[in-house]
């Protein structure tokens, strides 16, 4: 390589932007409970604790990266069941089962975790994992690309040049990808006009019912037609008079479901974007996670990420 030749490239390597990857990590637990308790294989450590779930996010994480290969990475929680939501709607996700109790004891196991890997993790109180990431998306948006790992919809909000959003589909090696592009060729709007849109559908998962009535093509042909839920309401005249009747008569909870279904993308945190580097992945964290009683993710993690003369050498258990 001569010696133009070698600035280049330095100066590609100099300007290139990272690449974040952020993992919704109750999504990922919870998906990886389910996937493998229904066949009852809960997996357990020497206490006789489950793990599966624990396991299974690990799993899942590790293949993410391996996939995406991201240059920095981090975990966002949600920190228990009460968010600030419930204080604006009683029945925001009250319709949810309680977990399984094979699961209880996985949440603190699954942040743990986290740490083992070296990887930050953010969760706050009364602030859910989609709003930590909508906030973490905005803060970095204009520094980095970045990848979200989630099975939750409403993320779909914060795509934007730059900002894609991978959903768990098969396995631990399947995602169905979106970008902005692909949302307006599927929805024909903006990803930010999403929120509009559950405004009208509500969603049924977490609860609120938007506006009784107006199903998925009614509200679609509403933003299509009118951009948002003021758009709509500026035209309410034009509309027909059962679709008229029906949002005045629920027009404070139109306005509700739409408070409910936009993410805080302004939660302040400490952290610099050097603070979630990729990690560096040695025996001694196999080592690890076998310690902690996840066998089947240290095994993971040295199969996607082996240490040259070192994987061979730790036997696992």
């Amino acid at each position: 390589m001569n010696t133009m030749e070698k600035m280049g490239t330095e100066s590609c390597k100099e300007t290139e932007r990272p690449k974040l990857l952020l993992i919704d990590g109750m999504a990922v637990l919870f998906r990886a409970f389910f996937a493998t308790s229904v066949h009852g294989r809960f997996m357990r450590n020497a206490e006789g604790t489950p793990t599966n779930a624990v396991q299974g996010f690990l799993g899942h994480a590790l293949s993410a990266q391996s996939i995406f290969r991201p240059t920095h990475i981090a975990v966002c929680w949600d920190m228990g069941a009460y968010t600030f939501r419930n204080d604006l709607y009683e029945g925001y996700k009250a319709n949810r089962p309680e977990p399984p109790e094979e699961m209880k004891p996985q949440f603190d196991m699954g942040r743990e975790s986290a740490y083992l890997l070296g990887w930050k993790s953010f969760g706050m109180n009364g602030v859910e994992a989609d709003d930590l990431i909508g906030s973490l998306t905005t803060r970095w948006k204009d520094e980095a690309d970045i990848m979200v790992v989630s099975g939750d919809r409403d993320l779909l909000q914060l795509l934007a040049s730059g900002v894609q959003i991978a959903f768990m589909k098969k396995g631990h090696t399947v995602f169905d990808m979106y970008t902005d592009e692909r949302f307006r060729e599927e929805y024909g709007f903006e990803p930010g006009q999403f929120v509009d849109l559950k405004a009208f559908m509500g969603d049924s998962s977490d609860g609120y019912p938007g506006v009784k009535g107006i199903g998925p093509k009614t509200a679609t042909g509403l933003i299509l037609e009118y951009g948002s839920v003021e758009g709509v309401l500026q035209h309410l005249d034009d509309l027909k008079p059962a679709v008229r009747k029906k949002i005045t008569e629920q027009l404070d909870m139109l306005h509700l479901s739409r408070e409910l279904a936009e993410i805080d993308c302004h939660v302040v945190f400490d952290a610099d974007l050097d603070e979630l580097e990729v990690p560096e992945y040695g025996s001694d964290t196999a080592q690890a996670l076998e310690a902690e009683g996840y066998p089947t993710a240290a095994k993971r993690l040295l199969n996607l990420f082996p240490v040259s003369g070192e994987q061979e050498e730790w036997p696992f258990g």
